[in-house]
């Protein structure tokens, strides 16, 4: 069996009657990685800070590789955390900063440059190694943060929005960084906002609303969970004009979006179901151009699920 590296049971974090982490529990072992996928305020980032340490609890228990994170916190070396903007010595080289990581976790200078050339190579970093940070852009940056995390060699990683920056190609590169260390067997957190590339390499997704985990399971459950429902998107060759109304009289039809040539909504899934709308759409004489029913995946089931983004 994998051996459980996270387990956080009631955790609470609150700032006066605030709760910014409401009673959040899930348990992670070797292999799983877990998407925290939601608007901003939500409370991810307090999550993992609180995971961290970096947060203090205000109840609840996290335990790591068994071990209670309270007033000891030498388990914490067996976790690594990049923040979005993670903090650097902008005067420094590349090298030397992972160097200085390095000495921070009492890594000999031997083994400090041997896992520098390793991990340079993984984020793909090697032309900038004698570089100075602050000649970097952001995605090198992330880059930066990201071998910096993994430099001790963590066991538990948790990464705040790390493809942000990244360009597509960086995307790609950072996707199947992450499988490799789920072949590892590490556990490992990541908050995103690009929920397509999620579902490519996330094993568990939890949906996080006013500080808490609103839906949590594997990307297959998450994404198939409201599949009695689907979006259809309807493109028009003219204006939507006066229809709006008689568009959402439509029996079923729910959560819809209109703009001038172009609407969104929510109706039954299934063909039957799609052939339905369709008709009932033709009879209001609409200048349709295409009617897609949206493919059944993370991003739909997140639009789906009635999550708003917090004011």
């Amino acid at each position: 069996m994998p051996e459980t590296i996270l387990r956080v049971e009631s955790a609470t974090v609150a700032f006066g009657p605030l709760r910014a982490v409401d009673g959040v529990s899930f348990t992670l072992t070797g292999g799983d990685l877990l998407g925290l996928i939601g608007p901003n305020g939500a409370g991810k980032t307090t999550l993992m800070r609180a995971i961290t340490g970096l947060q203090q609890l205000s109840a609840g228990r996290v335990h790591i590789l068994d071990q209670l994170l309270d007033g000891d916190r030498s388990i914490l070396a067996h976790v690594g955390f990049t923040p979005d903007t993670p903090a650097m010595y902008d005067n420094l080289t590349v090298r030397d900063f992972l160097r200085f990581i390095g000495r921070g976790y009492n890594l000999s200078l031997g083994e400090a440059d041997e896992r520098i050339e390793f991990w340079l190579d993984k984020v793909w970093l090697r032309e900038k190694a004698d570089q100075k940070i602050q000649q970097l852009s952001r995605g090198m940056r992330q880059r930066v943060g990201i071998a910096r995390t993994l430099l001790p060699n963590p066991t538990l990683i948790l990464l705040d929005e790390p493809a942000a920056g990244l360009d597509p190609a960086g995307r790609a590169q950072f996707r199947q960084l992450l499988m490799n260390l789920r072949d590892q067997s590490k556990a490992l957190i990541v908050s995103s906002h690009i929920l397509a590339d999620m579902e490519e390499y996330c094993s568990h997704i939890a949906m996080m609303s006013a500080g808490k985990i609103v839906r949590l399971g594997t990307v297959a459950e998450i994404s198939h969970s409201s599949s009695d429902r689907c979006r259809y998107t309807v493109h028009l060759a003219g204006s939507l004009g006066n229809a709006r109304s008689a568009v959402l009289a439509i029996e079923g039809v729910s959560q819809a979006e209109f703009d001038t040539e172009r609407f969104v909504l929510e109706y039954h899934s299934g063909k039957t179901a799609a052939a339905e709308l369709l008709a009932e759409l033709m009879k209001l004489q609409l200048p349709i151009a295409s009617f897609t029913a949206n493919t059944l995946d993370l991003e739909e089931a997140y639009l789906r699920s009635g999550i708003r983004q917090v004011d």
